[in-house]
């Protein structure tokens, strides 16, 4: 464990950081879930994307606060517009 006062708070600070990334990741992960399910029971074309705007909403918010890189917030909404697609 750190023993300087400012070593202290940055290990105070990793932690919260840690959280509110794994939070998002999280977020990240259950919406592309929900958006690949909606698309294999074959929903309606407007309900799909309207989740599907939403998934890119917040991947492209995640990537913005640098909890994923923009690539591969990229990557994961041309995934999913091609699910889309097909």
């Amino acid at each position: 464990m750190a023993n300087h006062k400012s070593a202290l708070k940055r290990a105070r600070q990793d932690e919260v950081r840690r959280m509110r990334n794994k939070a998002v990741k999280t977020r990240v992960k259950n919406i592309i879930k929900d958006v690949r399910e909606a698309a294999s029971k074959n929903e309606s074309k407007e309900s799909l994307l309207k989740s599907l705007d939403t998934a890119k909403s917040i991947i492209d918010k995640s990537a913005k606060k640098g909890v994923i890189h923009k690539k591969t917030a990229s990557r994961k909404i041309s995934r999913l517009s091609k699910l889309m697609k097909s």
